[in-house]
């Protein structure tokens, strides 16, 4: 069999999935704009990116995505020339590489991640009391969701990592998109009581130390930091032993950069009057490096805008450090609080600061909230099972486009795969 991946940075979600299908036989292509990671066996096709920032001001917000979808059935179109035409094509639609993968190969099933749909409320936008939407933004929000659901309505299925992240799209097309995670390597992110962290100053840390976590990929208002910040200086006022190691990068991800050219770690740093000795940043970490990070922290900070899950943040729970995060909607489908984590308001940076005070005086009171952490993780996101799953829906849908090519009797219709899978 025969599968490409499409995604603009890829292989992104499809990383895990890919090594799966690659060791089991499968010949697996990605077409991308950028390689985040290698994989080996897996073949990569790049195309050129538009140098046209979607939503930039003045221009044509959907432009640089439509483009890419036309690259990206370019090559399709190829590759079946050049008698490499694949069995199934799976992609992210959020960058518009899927939207004409139907036209380019009718007859070949195509699944759509679905990672986030863009509404005027009850997610990221709006969520900060100070957000105003100009019109322009409004336009552009909505010709990113229209590229969306044209990419949509053409394919055979959509997956969700989580039911929230399913939950934004209209409900006229929930009906195709399962909600599927891409998996948590649980054999990797483990507790570990002999785990050590050595910081850039040579101090060596180890579980017991009064150690608080916060990792992002990228350091800004979207994944909490400042409200972060805010409480590591009111936690370092309370407790003098109380040492605060931060892992990301000084760029933006999500949401804006502050203005003047300056970083937030600069500005919170300033802003809060947190001691530069008591707080350690360490940039963007290797995966190893971040996980046994989270193996000695003695409070792990998650705090994210109603918006997109962190793998970080269930790793952090796989390793059971004892998370703080924050009672917004997606880490609300994974923590009940007091049972498996601790809930606060995203906001009130005094409550964040009293949890963590809390779990540095009081560690024995959360073991077994760390231990359901992991429990959690390894029952709903452990990475063998959701590859399988995966897997499973990847062959159901090769399979009924094989019988219909040959024409070997009926196949049942695209919702009946969807609750047919549900069940597997």
């Amino acid at each position: 069999m025969h599968i490409v991946f499409v995604h603009r940075h890829g292989p992104g979600q499809f990383v895990h999935l890919a090594r799966r299908l690659i060791a089991d036989g499968w010949t697996a292509t990605l077409i991308c704009e950028s390689l985040d990671r290698p994989v080996p066996g897996l073949r990569v096709l790049r195309y050129a990116g538009d140098t046209r920032q979607a939503g930039s001001a003045g221009g044509r917000p959907s432009v640089p995505y439509i483009e890419a979808g036309r690259k990206v059935a370019d090559i399709l179109h190829k590759l079946e020339l050049n008698g490499h035409k694949p069995d199934i094509v799976m992609g992210h639609i959020g960058w518009g590489g899927m939207m004409f993968v139907k036209d380019a190969l009718p007859d070949v099933p195509a699944i759509g991640f679905c990672e986030y749909y863009f509404q005027p409320q009850g997610g990221d936008v709006g969520f900060a009391p100070s957000d105003e939407m100009s019109l322009q933004q409004r336009q552009t929000m909505r010709l990113r969701n229209a590229i969306q659901l044209s990419t949509l309505d053409q394919l055979d299925a959509g997956i969700s990592p989580t039911a929230w992240q399913k939950s934004r799209y209209p409900a006229e097309y929930r009906s195709k998109i399962l909600v599927q995670h891409e998996g948590i390597d649980t054999t990797r992110a483990r507790p570990d009581a002999m785990a050590g962290f050595r910081l850039p100053d040579g101090r060596h840390l180890t579980a017991g130390d009064p150690v608080v976590t916060f990792a992002a990929r990228d350091l800004e208002p979207y994944r909490g930091f400042p409200q972060f910040m805010q409480a590591a200086a009111l936690v370092a006022r309370e407790n003098p032993e109380a040492r605060f190691v931060v892992a990301g990068g000084d760029g933006v991800s999500y949401g804006r950069a502050p203005s003047r050219g300056d970083t937030w770690r600069n500005r919170l740093l300033q802003e809060t009057g947190l001691p530069p000795d008591r707080i350690h940043f360490l940039g963007q970490i290797p995966h190893k490096d971040l996980l046994s990070l989270f193996q000695v922290s003695a409070a792990h900070v998650y705090l994210t805008y109603p918006f997109v899950l962190s793998w970080s943040f269930l790793e952090a729970m796989a390793c059971e450090a004892p998370v703080i995060a924050s009672k917004t909607a997606p880490v609300q489908e994974v923590v009940r609080d007091g049972v498996n984590g601790r809930l606060v308001d995203f906001w009130d940076t005094k409550a964040i600061a009293a949890e963590v005070c809390s779990a540095l005086t009081s560690p024995a009171d959360r073991q077994a909230m760390r231990r359901a952490a992991r429990r959690t993780v390894v029952a709903r996101y452990e990475l063998s099972a959701c590859v399988l799953r995966l897997q499973a829906l990847l062959s159901k849908l090769s399979n009924r486009s094989v019988q219909r090519q040959a024409g070997l009797g009926p196949v049942a219709g695209r919702r009946n795969v969807v609750t047919e899978w549900n069940r597997v």
